[in-house]
Parts: structure tokens; sequence; C-alpha cells
């Protein structure tokens, strides 16, 4: 087995092929698009490289498949799979890397008359999305799942009690 350094972009690949049981490359960015997306974005480049390189690592094992347009199917290795457990066991903290667009502007002298009204109807909207989400299919989610879409609601009430703060600036002021 090569050694490879492994970032989160590889464990996210690496833990959507384990939950999917087995996967294409295609499958992976898709998947995350449809799960992890709203907490943890991947360019969809980086999934293709990150499979190409615990392919290499011997991390993941590779099965091409005949029928059809000859995709490749990637599965986790027992190296792979104890890569993940240990990653998952691994209790260490990474702060936050907060990437909001609208504070950046703010920050840089963007004016909150603009910004707000906009960044408050797209985090209400993506509020209520989560809502309905956790309403729709809440009680499906395993306790992990359920946990990750609690922390995107109370993100989201958060940045929407923010950007209300922003709207009425010239109330504190």
């Amino acid at each position: 087995m090569a050694h490879v350094r492994l970032t989160t972009a590889s464990f996210l690949v690496l833990g959507v092929i384990d939950k999917l049981g087995e996967a294409s490359p295609y499958d992976v960015k898709t998947e995350a698009a449809r799960t992890v997306a709203p907490f943890w974005s991947v360019p969809h480049a980086q999934v293709y490289a990150q499979c190409d390189r615990l392919l290499e690592a011997g991390l993941l094992t590779q099965v091409r498949q005949e029928s059809g347009r000859n995709r490749r199917v990637l599965a986790l290795t027992r190296d792979g799979r104890a890569a993940l457990r240990e990653w998952l066991d691994d209790p260490e903290f990474v702060p936050v890397e907060a990437r909001e667009r609208g504070i950046l502007k703010l920050w840089f002298g963007g004016h909150p008359e603009v910004l707000a009204p906009v960044q408050l109807g797209e985090h209400e909207k993506t509020l209520a999305d989560y809502e309905e989400l956790a309403r729709s299919v809440g009680e499906l989610l395993t306790s992990g799942q359920r946990e990750a879409l609690e922390f995107g609601i109370r993100y989201e009430r958060m940045m929407v009690d923010f950007w209300q703060w922003v709207q009425h600036r010239d109330e504190r002021d």
C-alpha cells in the first residue's frame, strides 16, 4: 500500500462509498451533492482525484462493469475501512472555517442595506428547506444524519438572526 496523506475530502469519499457499499466516482459526486453538500462541499474534480488517489493507496478497490459504459465501481478495502474507522474515532478538534460571502463583503465595506435583504431571504429559504426535510424524513435518518441536519437548522437560524441584526443597524447606531 502506498502512503498517502488523507484529507477531509479523502474521508468524505471513503464515507460515501462505505454508506453506498460500492460506487462509481460519479455516484460519489452525486451522493455527496445530495447529502453532505450543505455542510461540506467538495468540488466535483476533487472527488474524481480523491478516488484515484485512494485507489492508488490501496484504500479502494476497483471493478470495471462491462455492461453499459464500462464504468468503474469502487469499494473500500480492509485498509480503507480501517482508515475510515480510525478517522471517525479521532476526537481531534478542527476550528470551523466559515466561508460566508456576505460576511466577507460586509468586512470590505459592502452596503448592509443591499446585502442584508438578499442574505436574509436566502437563509430563511434554506432554513425552511431544512425544517421541511426534518419533518418529512427526519425519522428515517440515522442519529448522526439527524444531528447534522439539526446543525444546519441551528446554523441557518443563527444566520437569519444575524442578518436581521445587520438589517436593523440604523436602530442600533
